[in-house]
């Protein structure tokens, strides 16, 4: 389906309420009225993913995503589907009630949940028992159900977001839908897009309902989702001197690999020129492996100095270690004043000794990096990703990468991007070391902290996208090299975009 014009705009739950109120007054319509169209436009998204469907089980809660469901039966068997009405509770509240009234009046039947019985044997389940209200996990009965549809080996319709899934933060606390498809009402949410959402929602299409242009424009989104982009091509009379001289500084006893898939992610996206600096018995592998990194090798922070002196961005941490080598060239590092990216032991060292940035400078942990830097639990990373993305950002003055399934961008005014690419194959040794690279030739080649951070994190999922075509398990980090080379200088092929 055609991307609407505020397709990439990300909100919260707040502002989602607010939007609604608004499309109320915009619309002149009421409340039950609003519910009609969602109903409509989950018919529609259910007759476009499932064109064959004869028979249909819609899951009903007690408030107005349960009265989506009760709509959505009515228009459904208006179309001459079979349909079974399943309910959590005996009675529905607010304008749900009138839509559980209109089911009845035609003479459905509505069915109470047993937690004891089973499932009616449908060729796919709705999802709407619960909307983007519930932050807390689902009542012991509901939980039970949700279980018994992801059970049930049939697809599934989530309406607005799979129930149990947080539409803030994107974690689920209890028992959550695994969704085929799910059609989200009015505004995106930002919690369909990160953490554990990439598991439940399946495919994402969002159904504007009609409401107008004034609606979207009264409500700044919390986030956005990145764009596809590419590099703007080069001058004829270019040469290596005009786009930057990135030095990778890394690369402890045993982990040469992770200096030179960073460096060599920096060459393929665009760098003039790369050095490494690393242990110097890792030179000569270097050298053979690929002549284009110039390899240093370094025993300390006066052999480190000179290399600083030619480099015009540091990409510091992959492999460093945090042994008294390691932290010596991270403080030399550190006190050069240069454009830098943070990775790996970059970060943990940073975790131990916390600085804010004066330099524009790009920080890419994981969730337990994040996690060391905050001073908190993983879980607790992962609770609110965005929260501990912003607050990253915050402390440290920079632009923070939190990666992961959704990586998410922050700066320290609380701009906040979301990926929506990736792929679980990338959940592999050395992807975080191309990222590292990856930014700082970004940063090299003259994009400020922010934009190389987005441009970056967005070309690396979509290399990885495009690597995974011959199978997400077995991907290789070095497998992503080549389409990244491609990404860098347009953005045709045939990855998965968003809508």
């Amino acid at each position: 389906m055609p991307a609407h014009p505020y397709s990439r705009h990300l909100h919260t739950v707040e502002q989602v309420r607010v939007m609604e109120r608004a499309a109320l007054a915009a619309l002149g319509i009421s409340g039950p009225a609003l519910m009609r169209r969602a109903a409509s436009a989950a018919l529609n998204s259910l007759r476009r993913a499932w064109p064959q469907l004869q028979h249909v089980c819609i899951h009903c809660g007690p408030g107005n995503n349960g009265g989506d469901g009760f709509l959505l039966a009515v228009l459904a068997r208006e179309a001459g589907l079979q349909v079974e009405l399943v309910a959590l509770t005996a009675a529905s509240h607010g304008d749900a009630a009138a839509a559980r009234t209109a089911w009845e009046a035609g003479g459905g039947r509505v069915r109470l949940w047993d937690a004891h019985g089973e499932l009616p044997d449908a060729e796919l389940h709705v999802d709407a028992l619960y909307g983007i209200g519930l932050n807390r996990a689902p009542e012991p009965d509901a939980a039970r159900l949700i279980e018994a549809i992801n059970r049930s080996g049939r697809p599934v319709l989530a309406l607005d977001i799979p129930s149990g899934l947080d539409a803030d933060t994107g974690h689920c606390p209890g028992a959550a839908i695994r969704a085929d498809v799910t059609v989200t009402f009015i505004a995106g949410k930002r919690g369909l897009h990160s953490g554990r959402a990439a598991d439940q929602v399946g495919m994402l299409e969002l159904a504007t309902l009609g409401v107008p242009d004034s609606v979207y424009a009264g409500v700044l989104p919390d986030a956005q989702l990145l764009a596809a982009e590419a590099l703007p091509p080069r001058t004829r009379c270019a040469n290596k001197g005009n786009y930057g001289h990135v030095l990778v500084i890394g690369g402890e006893h045993g982990m040469a690999g992770a200096v030179r898939l960073a460096g060599e992610s920096a060459l393929r996206a665009g760098a003039g020129l790369v050095s490494v600096a690393t242990r110097a018995g890792h030179v000569g592998a270097l050298n053979a492996a690929r002549p284009e990194l110039m390899a240093h090798g370094v025993d300390g922070p006066q052999a480190l100095a000179p290399l600083l002196e030619r480099a015009s961005v540091l990409a510091l941490g992959p492999g460093l270690g945090q042994g008294a080598w390691g932290h010596a060239l991270w403080l030399t590092a550190l006190e050069a004043g240069k454009p830098l990216v943070l990775d790996a032991d970059g970060l943990n060292l940073l975790a131990h000794e916390p600085r804010r940035f004066a330099v524009p400078a790009v920080l890419t942990p994981h969730p337990g990096e994040a996690a060391r830097l905050l001073g908190v639990a993983t879980a607790a990373v992962e609770q609110d990703r965005f929260a501990a993305v912003r607050e990253l950002a915050r402390r440290h003055d920079a632009v923070v990468v939190l990666k992961g399934a959704g990586s998410l961008v922050a700066d320290p005014d609380g701009r906040l991007d979301v990926c929506p690419w990736g792929n679980p194959g990338m959940a592999s040794g050395g992807m975080g070391d191309l990222l590292t690279g990856i930014v700082a030739a970004l940063l090299a080649q003259g994009c400020n902290a922010w934009r190389a951070a987005c441009l970056g994190v967005g070309l690396h999922a979509r290399a990885g996208d495009r690597a995974a075509r011959q199978g997400e398990r077995g991907l290789l980090a070095s497998d992503l090299l080549i389409p990244l080379q491609a990404l860098g200088n347009d953005v045709t092929g045939h990855e998965r975009e968003h809508d």
